[in-house]
């Protein structure tokens, strides 16, 4: 059954690829952007902060669900931010009359070890639902795909170094997962009464370690990038190091450097039972995004190449 879905960070790394499948699938889609008037991307754009409840009436007007797709990781108060944002949502949903919210939120156990950027992404899970309606809570690791920051850091560190100075944690053990899986799952969840309020845990077919991550990129890549451990590298200091040899901001850097000391895997596998299929290895997936970034690359040199349509009227 088509319906009325409001996509927040429309013109995002998943935002926008979420919103493309939407609309491609029959769904009207509500691409809510703090910039519509320069929105390109799937849907219909509408103005929407989710600090502004007002606008947030506005978007959601006549939506039967929304994708809460937001955070300010950027920011070093990040978890007041999206405590307060994750509020205003759920109350303007439940004003709004929407059926359900779903959320991509991330893997890692609950307990006191949890880092503060997964600790916040757990507290808008608590409290997206306050208000009242049901939310669909999809916990996933390190997202493969281009445009992604994770994704990024590892091509750019491939691209850029000959080898690595990695501290301990690059054992720690995660579970990847590729954009088109994520994509699959966020839609597949959207209309099944099986979904609505429930918990899910995603991920990609292999458990890898950071440093293996990192190695099997740069076989694809056709590099090699030894690897050289060195345990005193405190995560302030990978982060800065991040910041001048990747092009993510320091505070983003630090906040994901803290959340690597944390075992991010799949431990429930419900969601097969919801949105079956299998999964895309690690190697596609980076093959997917580095032949997804080339795309990108060739259409923004044809886009400046094009000459200025107002210079040579049709006559």
């Amino acid at each position: 059954m088509a319906r009325t879905v409001l996509v927040t960070g429309a013109s995002g790394f998943i935002g926008s690829h979420l919103a493309q499948r939407l609309v491609r699938d029959g769904h009207t889609v509500r691409a809510m952007t703090r910039h519509p008037e320069s929105y390109v991307g799937a849907g219909e754009p509408v103005f929407g902060e989710v600090s502004d409840t007002d606008s947030l009436a506005a978007a959601m007007a006549g939506c039967d669900a929304a994708y809460y797709l937001v955070h300010s990781l950027e920011s070093d108060d990040f978890e007041e931010k999206d405590a307060e944002a994750a509020l205003n949502f759920g109350e303007a949903a439940h004003r709004a009359g929407l059926e359900r919210i779903v959320y991509l939120g991330g893997l890692g156990v609950d307990d006191e070890n949890l880092s503060p950027h997964l600790r916040s992404r757990r507290q808008v899970e608590q409290l997206l639902p306050l208000a009242g309606v049901p939310v669909t809570v999809l916990r996933a690791a390190v997202v493969i795909g281009h445009g992604g920051i994770s994704w990024e850091i590892t091509r750019q560190l491939v691209h850029h170094l000959p080898a690595m100075v990695t501290p301990h944690w690059v054992s720690t053990r995660t579970q990847p997962i590729a954009l088109p899986d994520v994509i699959r799952y966020l839609e597949g969840v959207l209309e099944p009464e099986a979904a609505r309020g429930r918990v899910f845990e995603i991920g990609g077919p292999e458990v890898l370690r950071y440093k293996d991550m990192l190695a099997r990129a740069a076989a694809v890549m056709g590099k090699r990038l030894p690897n050289v451990t060195v345990p005193l590298l405190t995560p302030g200091l990978s982060s800065h190091w991040l910041a001048l040899v990747t092009d993510v901001d320091t505070a983003t850097a630090r906040n994901l450097v803290d959340s690597m000391i944390n075992e991010v895997i799949v431990h429930d596998h419900a969601i097969e039972e919801v949105v079956p299929g299998p999964t895309i290895g690690y190697d596609e997936s980076v093959r997917l995004a580095l032949a997804d970034r080339e795309r990108a690359e060739e259409e923004s040199a044809a886009q400046a190449a094009a000459p200025d349509a107002g210079e040579h009227p049709v006559r």
